[in-house]
């Protein structure tokens, strides 16, 4: 099978929605957009999801950071790259403003500096690298990942980083088998509480 990397559109949203709310759910039942967003059905979170791929604000979640697996002419994955130092929390906090999905923010951002870490601003960061159920080991991921560094490498960028949830195994398992290492790691009761995880691990690759 012949995998082809594009990047995405704004013709793209709804698919982005599905990947984003896959890869944040990570096997749990709730994720940090169940919270987040607040709302009442898989159908209507995946609406704001979608709504978030296009905002003005060019949040992490924007499609133009991300690249589209295709194979025969069938969205089968993604990967999410941006810079954080364009893509910022305020980035984030203002798009979700503009879907008017800001009244969770506070207790969100709570979390998140509970359980953040200090990262550079010269380091891209992965996020929502998924594939869709039924093309696994078909070297999607693999395929993704090897446009993302090149572009990477392009903008001057040696180090990719990516955070993913304590006990989450099948993640974690994926991310070793592309060549990350685990760099740190952060238990958070507040996590914990909220989401059932003990906290967040911070994985590299340098390239």
């Amino acid at each position: 099978m012949s995998i082809k990397i594009r990047k995405a559109s704004e013709a793209d949203a709804k698919f982005l929605a599905q990947m984003i709310l896959q890869s944040s759910r990570a096997e749990k039942k709730i994720g940090i957009f169940d919270f987040i967003l607040d709302v009442d059905s898989d159908a209507d979170i995946l609406e704001k999801l979608a709504k978030l791929t296009v905002t003005k604000a060019k949040s992490y979640c924007h499609f133009s950071n991300f690249l589209i697996a295709e194979i025969d002419e069938k969205n089968v994955g993604t990967l999410c790259s941006y810079e954080p130092r364009i893509a910022t929390k305020q980035s984030f906090v203002d798009a979700l403003s503009e879907i008017e999905c800001g009244d969770n923010i506070i207790e969100y951002e709570s979390i998140h500096q509970e359980c953040d870490f200090e990262q550079n601003n010269r380091t891209l960061i992965f996020d929502f690298m998924e594939e869709v159920n039924g093309f696994l080991d078909v070297g999607i991921l693999k395929a993704l990942m090897s446009k993302s560094l090149l572009t990477a490498r392009l903008k001057g960028y040696t180090i990719a980083q990516s955070i993913v949830e304590i006990g989450s195994l099948e993640a974690m398992l994926l991310y070793k088998k592309l060549g990350f290492i685990q760099k740190k790691e952060k238990e958070c009761e507040l996590y914990r509480e909220k989401f059932g995880r003990n906290g967040l691990a911070l994985l590299e690759i340098e390239f």
